[in-house]
């Protein structure tokens, strides 16, 4: 690495524990880390981070930014304003949004909108099936030659139900080398269900989400992966039984990955008994002996990362009964915190294990270039500073995005963010987002091609 010119302005950032361990400077010029020897210090954009830990920018690989067609409940600007506060530097964004993400119009303009906003990659996942209707393919290699170049294909929020469907989305999707991500659940099991399935659903009257209505599935999609040589990746993994399919899956040599989410590592079904349609999601929260499970899985690799499958809906949406409520919860602002609170102050992951989980892992799986050497001279500055003895209540003020959700709402969590650069540029300084990155430049064949398109109870310590 050369020297920066004296007329480059170069960021330096003293005494950042990397990766919760050795601490030495980072330096920051033209979007890389550079020797900080190489820098004139006089005249660099100093940050003191004495008592902080740098970790690479996180990588969501589940996000719903609702844009197109659920902009009342997030927009592309709000969920990417959301994600930078949360650490975040780049986003993966679900199909299910309205007209779907099966065409080339569609995931240009989510690409579009998130190099407007500026505060986060966005990258979009294009739709396994024509409208989510799990009848037909959707144009796979259109969606992975467009310039957003897709490289997830995902129904989520469906799943992709018909065995020969779903063959043919991973014969396809490999031919692409790309990744389906499945939803896992088995509609014939989970008609009507709107929490987990047993003693206490049926205490409460609920109906019941059975944990094999996850595992069957998976199950299932693991051999045909095998079958067909295709990479398949398993969201949101919520019960113990699904730990173990995907364990034999890997031992197998099965080219399976698979997620957790924040609240499934950290929430239990007790919090139902309120009826407070803010712990409504799918797949749902389940026993303490599931919880338990998840986290070692995670610890032991057989879960690659966590995904925050952010959901945002409107007030309107989640203020009545629960049965009747929409699934799904906010987790970008609070997925490291949660993590934290599950993983690392339980000694199951040190800081390192978190950047693996929520940084590099997913970003590898996503195929997001940048991220495979984090923190190191010459890669790409995506850097996030933690305050890891921070205790911060969550209130709706601790929010960025649109809505307000969360689930951990009136709850302590662990750590804070306190500065993020996404590429050199900064997005959250000193806790707050810098509203006014927005990208240099947008490219023009996305622009010529999007813009006459008509684009229609209980925390387990």
């Amino acid at each position: 690495m050369t020297a920066p010119t004296a007329h480059t302005r170069a960021t330096l950032i003293t005494g950042a524990a990397i990766l919760g361990g050795e601490r030495r400077d980072l330096a920051i010029v033209d979007g890389a880390l550079v020797d900080p020897t190489t820098i004139d210090r006089d005249s660099a954009d100093v940050v003191d981070a004495s008592g902080l830990i740098a970790l690479p920018g996180l990588v969501d690989l589940h996000t719903h930014l609702r844009q197109p067609g659920g902009e009342q409940a997030e927009t592309v600007a709000t969920g990417v304003r959301a994600a930078a506060a949360g650490g975040y530097t780049c986003v993966f964004a679900m199909a299910n949004t309205n007209p779907v993400a099966d065409t080339r119009a569609v995931v240009e303009q989510v690409h579009r909108l998130g190099q407007e906003a500026g505060l986060a990659t966005v990258r979009p996942i294009g739709a396994v099936t024509v409208g989510l209707a799990g009848e037909r393919l959707a144009d796979m290699t259109m969606l992975a030659r467009s310039a957003a170049r897709v490289t997830v294909f995902s129904d989520d929020g469906k799943c992709v139900a018909d065995a020969e469907l779903m063959r043919r989305a991973l014969e396809h999707a490999a031919s692409l080398g790309a990744v389906v991500a499945q939803h896992a659940q088995d509609p014939d099991l989970t008609r009507g269900a709107v929490m987990h399935e047993g003693p206490l659903s049926a205490e409460l009257g609920l109906a019941g989400w059975p944990s094999v209505a996850e595992s069957s599935i998976v199950a299932r999609d693991a051999m045909l992966a095998e079958l067909t040589g295709a990479r398949l990746h398993v969201c949101h993994v919520s019960t113990a039984g699904t730990v173990e399919v995907v364990r034999a899956a890997k031992a197998r040599g099965i080219a399976i990955t698979a997620e957790v989410t924040p609240h499934h590592l950290l929430l239990t079904e007790q919090l139902v008994r309120g009826y407070d349609a803010r712990f409504k999601v799918n797949p749902p929260l389940r026993t303490d002996a599931d919880v338990q499970a998840l986290r070692e899985a995670l610890a032991d690799g057989t879960i690659d990362i966590v995904a925050t499958d952010h959901a945002p809906h409107a007030p309107e949406a989640k203020q009545t009964a629960f049965a009747d409520a929409a699934f799904g919860m906010v987790g970008l602002e609070t997925a490291l915190g949660a993590v934290q609170e599950a993983m690392v102050e339980t000694g199951l992951l040190d800081w390192a294990g978190v950047a693996r989980v929520m940084s590099t892992a997913p970003a590898a799986i996503g195929q997001e270039a940048g991220y495979d050497a984090p923190l190191e001279i010459g890669s790409p500055a995506h850097v996030v500073l933690v305050d890891p003895a921070a205790r911060t209540t969550i209130d709706t003020g601790s929010l960025r995005g649109r809505s307000a959700n969360s689930p951990f709402l009136g709850i302590e969590l662990p750590g804070s963010v306190r500065h993020v650069w996404r590429g050199g540029r900064r997005t959250v300084a000193d806790a707050v987002v810098v509203e006014a990155v927005v990208e240099a430049a947008v490219g023009a064949a996305v622009g010529a091609a999007v813009g006459a398109a008509p684009l229609e109870g209980q925390v387990r310590a």
